[in-house]
């Protein structure tokens, strides 16, 4: 009978197993992956213009310039703030850039407007930017062979 009793504790139970089983991590990681791909395009914000077509030489910029767009229906947006894409109202556009030059003098201030947009609603986007203390201006456009591969 003594040959039948067994003295170690693990002949007759499993070891346990410390490992960690990564492979459910890396599909959820994967399935994340895809999913901030597929989303961070449409997180871009913005006013859609169509500007019109020049030929210049790109401008150099050191600090990051405040832009202020106006769109085809002659409305106002500003690249400051926590609410870009929505449109301004003169005296807003004044109180904004006035409080941007107070803070940073040098900051460059640019203009995109759309090409379908009158004129003279640039015109006064302008003297709403001067009215801000801007004292230099700059206009954003494309090069001419940008809108003819942007029309394809």
């Amino acid at each position: 009978m003594a040959g039948s009793i067994q003295t170690g504790r693990s002949s007759g139970r499993r070891r346990l197993n410390a490992e960690i089983n990564v492979v459910p991590y890396i599909d959820v990681m994967l399935v994340l992956l895809i999913i901030f791909m597929v989303t961070a395009p449409l997180l871009v914000q913005g006013v859609e213009v169509e500007l019109p077509q020049a030929s210049s030489e790109p401008v150099v910029v050191e600090d990051e310039p405040v832009t202020l767009t106006v769109d085809a229906r002659g409305r106002y947006f500003l690249d400051i703030g926590t609410e870009t894409g929505k449109p301004l109202s003169d005296e807003e556009v004044v109180q904004r850039v006035g409080a941007v030059l107070r803070n940073k003098p040098q900051t460059n201030i640019l203009i995109r407007g759309d090409t379908k947009v009158d004129y003279g609603r640039v015109l006064n986007g302008m003297a709403l930017l001067q009215k801000g203390g801007a004292t230099k201006l700059g206009f954003i456009t494309e090069p001419p062979d940008a809108g003819k591969s942007k029309q394809r």
